[in-house]
């Protein structure tokens, strides 16, 4: 196994986990300092493309992507989201999979669930590709949102989906938008970590979309916290920088390339 999965494993009920999502070397190189897990995340299909779902990313966006972020330090688990459509059946998803751990040796794959999704990661699993799931909203195959949990028979099904995705191999599992008490019930039931999103400070760690978080991607539901206006700051810089090209402030004598 892995021995940044050992670690995630170790994690459970001791200390939280980190994880935020990355497109690029840049933003990955300062990620990797700090958090425990980079996701690239099928978001980029509203963050970096301007689409209203993540249904429209192909395995070539996902793989050009992690080419960039694995260059980071590599401190962090590499975690790759495979895309809405590429793991519809058992055979497809291991071609898949397997194209994708070939093109970019990243460490870790993520399916949504879908019906029978964890004999998908069981199989996927027994070939020794390490699988972290994800319930709850799962937007690939959601068109409504909705928070979920919020019945007995609804937090019943999810613990259910929960537990087969253990029992599948998976190393941890994402909670997406979870009322609090489940997403508490579903993490004292596993012995596998579980990440939040939406779901409380009761899971064993947390994910945001990092573009969410620095304030500049314009989409901030109420279970983010900006923590930074990062818009703003850019705007500032760029209505700077305009100034000093139209004024000839810059560039200066000390931007002059010798020769």
């Amino acid at each position: 196994m892995n021995l940044k999965i050992k670690k995630i494993l170790l994690k459970k009920n001791k200390c939280k986990i980190v994880s935020l999502t990355a497109y690029s070397k840049s933003m990955a190189k300062i990620l990797d300092k700090h958090v425990d897990i980079i996701l690239v995340g099928d978001s980029m299909a509203n963050v970096l493309y301007g689409h209203k779902n993540t249904h429209k990313i192909s395995l070539e966006n996902i793989i050009q992507h992690t080419l960039s972020v694995k260059m980071r330090d590599k401190k962090s688990l590499l975690v790759v989201d495979m895309p809405k459509g590429t793991y519809n059946n058992i055979k497809h998803a291991l071609k898949n999979v397997k194209f994708v751990l070939k093109k970019t040796r990243c460490e870790a794959v993520k399916l949504e669930n879908y019906k029978k999704n964890h004999k998908i990661i069981e199989a996927l699993v027994k070939k020794k590709i390490p699988v972290m799931g994800h319930i709850g909203y799962t937007p690939q195959f959601k068109k409504k949102f909705k928070i979920a949990g919020q019945t007995s028979s609804e937090v019943n099904k999810l613990l259910q989906e929960a537990k087969l995705i253990e029992r599948a191999g998976a190393f941890s599992i994402v909670l997406e938008c979870l009322s609090p008490s489940s997403a508490r019930l579903i993490t004292s039931e596993l012995n596998i970590p579980t990440i939040g999103i939406g779901s409380s400070s009761g899971c064993d760690g947390q994910i945001l979309v990092t573009d969410d978080m620095l304030g500049i991607s314009g989409f901030y539901p109420k279970f983010v916290k900006k923590y930074v206006k990062l818009d703003g700051i850019i705007e500032k810089a760029v209505q700077k920088y305009t100034r000093e090209v139209k004024s000839k402030k810059f560039p200066t004598i000390k931007n002059n390339l010798n020769g």
